[in-house]
């Protein structure tokens, strides 16, 4: 889907709308008041049609204007401004049925997608036209499912538009296993592979799309959480998947990490499935003005929504890569900032360092705005960084300003050769090929290979590391913690921040916990999120997750 083409259909406009009007309900089972006329408008012309389809696109939940994104609930970031969901659900684990996220709109989602299969299976469509139209709607459908699955688990997997006028209580249903929701989001996946293009129009879904996302639940399948047996065989899937992308050929890493988060490099190589944003529209995006630094050059540019943290700050490598804790990486605690990988300075705006011409300044005592807030008083940085991944310099202004149309990546590249790396060591130990896959994404970075001879427990540390930084603010690493049962692990403590004092003139580093928010526990049962209990309260068939 290319968003600047679907606003440029001529005299289609309008009827978008009037789709919109019709087919936006909240509540999956809502019924269309205008059937009739979706019917005359809609399902008689392809080019309509497709715009239905759009609005199917259009349903995919990206972070880039929000103030609270997922990685804030995270150990990877915290949110600088008190009383958000981050600060008051994630932080204490008060995750209850009547806060729960990531129901409603997600049914919604899935009850456009099967009336555009309905409709578009039904009608005299060319066969041509209709088969890969198909098979991104049932790509957006399975890809709402794992949004669900993921976070609840077993789900009612429902492939038909219902209508309570007509089917009465029929419509209820109660949830699908947990294996049975997987089992038909990547059946859904095979199935629909061959039907899709190899390399597909910015924004739509391709044969590597659905491949990945078969992949990707494949390894949330093999994963602790999950596989509880430790079956070598789902790590094997997991892998023999992610390799059938790779050696597909249509993709490959892109140059610039940095820059291939910025509009110029929307559809690049490495995206394999992405949002799209219509920058300076409703549809646009404001992340820099939410998310970034706060004061700059003595003006407020953002609210500083994403404070990366120190714990996260520590996993990037020295530039010999090497990690800080090994005694020969030749990181010094009191120059901390000196000679990292090439991804830090490409992700953190730190003391010293620069943004949009000016120097940020987080030291105590010398009179910054940016010093690090350790009574959590205004929007400077709690934990001494601020992010600097993925936001576009010339967008730096103050506000959900809707200005930037840089698409929100959801699968790319880089994360099919670590995830293949990651099942394979699993799948068999740390052969040639996962240090093959592993080292390509440290090569683009300008890191050394990773040094042979690594034992399996090894290989699998290293490649947690290089996942979670090279990933880090991708909105990736909620679902590895719960895949990996590593939350109650690294959620439940303290996190840190970077304070900086200056003693004769020189500075001094120390590290601190995090102010407030970086108080965080995690309990077990919140490996699965709960069922809304107003989803509950609607359907007697449901029954609620363990413990809540």
């Amino acid at each position: 889907m290319n968003l600047h083409r679907l606003m440029n259909l001529n005299g289609k406009v309008a009827l978008l709308f009037l789709i919109l009007g019709i087919f936006s309900c909240k509540d999956f089972l809502e019924v269309a008041p205008k059937d009739q006329i979706s019917d005359n408008l809609v399902w008689t012309d392809p080019g309509t049609a497709d715009l239905f389809l759009n609005n199917v696109y259009s349903g995919i939940p990206g972070p880039f204007n929000g103030f609270d994104p997922w990685e804030n609930f995270t150990d990877n970031a915290m949110n600088g401004v008190n009383g958000l969901p981050s600060r008051v659900l994630y932080s204490p684990s008060v995750y209850t049925a009547s806060n729960a996220p990531n129901w409603w709109s997600q049914y919604a989602n899935i009850r456009r997608a099967n009336l555009f299969i309905e409709k578009v299976t039904a009608s005299s469509f060319p066969d041509s036209w209709k088969k890969p139209k198909l098979a991104e709607a049932r790509f957006l459908r399975a890809y709402f499912y794992q949004l669900l699955w993921t976070a609840h688990g077993g789900v009612p997997i429902i492939t038909n538009s219902l209508n309570q006028n007509t089917q009465g209580d029929a419509i209820f249903r109660a949830r699908n296993t947990d294996e049975e929701t997987y089992k038909f989001i990547v059946d859904e996946c095979a199935a629909i592979a061959d039907d899709l293009p190899l390399k597909a129009e910015a924004g739509r879904v391709s044969k590597a799309s659905a491949l990945t996302l078969k992949g990707w639940c494949e390894l949330f399948w093999a994963s602790p959480l999950k596989n509880t047996a430790g079956d070598k065989a789902r790590w094997a899937l997991a892998a023999a998947t992610n390799k059938k992308v790779m050696d597909l050929g249509s993709h490959s890493l892109f140059s610039n990490y940095e820059t291939q988060f910025y509009e110029d490099n929307n559809n690049n190589v490495e995206v394999l499935f992405a949002k799209q944003y219509l920058g300076g529209t409703a549809l646009g995006s404001g992340k820099e003005g939410l998310w970034g630094p706060w004061i700059v050059g003595g003006v407020q540019k953002a609210y500083g929504g994403v404070d990366p943290t120190q714990e996260l700050v520590d996993e990037y490598a020295m530039a010999n890569g090497l990690p800080i804790s090994d005694p020969a990486s030749g990181y010094d605690p009191q120059n901390p900032y000196v000679n990292r990988e090439k991804r830090f300075y490409q992700s953190i705006v730190y003391d010293g360092s620069l943004w949009v011409g000016a120097e940020m300044v987080m030291k105590q005592g010398v009179g910054s705005r940016n010093a690090t807030d350790l009574s959590n008083t205004n929007e400077a940085t709690n934990t001494g960084y601020y992010l600097r991944k993925g936001l576009n310099p010339k967008y730096t202004i103050n506000g959900n300003h809707l200005l930037n149309s840089g698409s929100f990546i959801i699968y790319r590249y880089a994360e099919v050769l670590l995830s293949y790396a990651e099942a394979q060591n699993e799948a068999v130990g740390p052969d040639a090929s996962v240090y093959a896959a592993i080292n390509q994404v440290r090569t683009r970075s300008e890191l050394p290979n990773l040094k042979t001879g690594l034992t399996q427990a090894e290989m699998r540390v290293a490649i947690q590391r290089e996942r979670r930084v090279e990933l880090a603010f991708e909105e990736r690493r909620w679902f590895d913690l719960m895949r990996l049962k590593l939350a109650e692990k690294n959620l439940n403590g303290t996190l840190h921040a970077m304070k900086i004092d200056l003693v004769g003139g020189k500075p001094v580093y120390t590290v601190i916990p995090a102010p407030e928010g970086g108080k965080t526990f995690f309990a077990n049962k919140n490996y699965l999120l709960p069922i809304p209990q107003s989803a509950l309260n609607q359907n007697a068939k449901l029954t609620q997750n363990p413990n809540y």
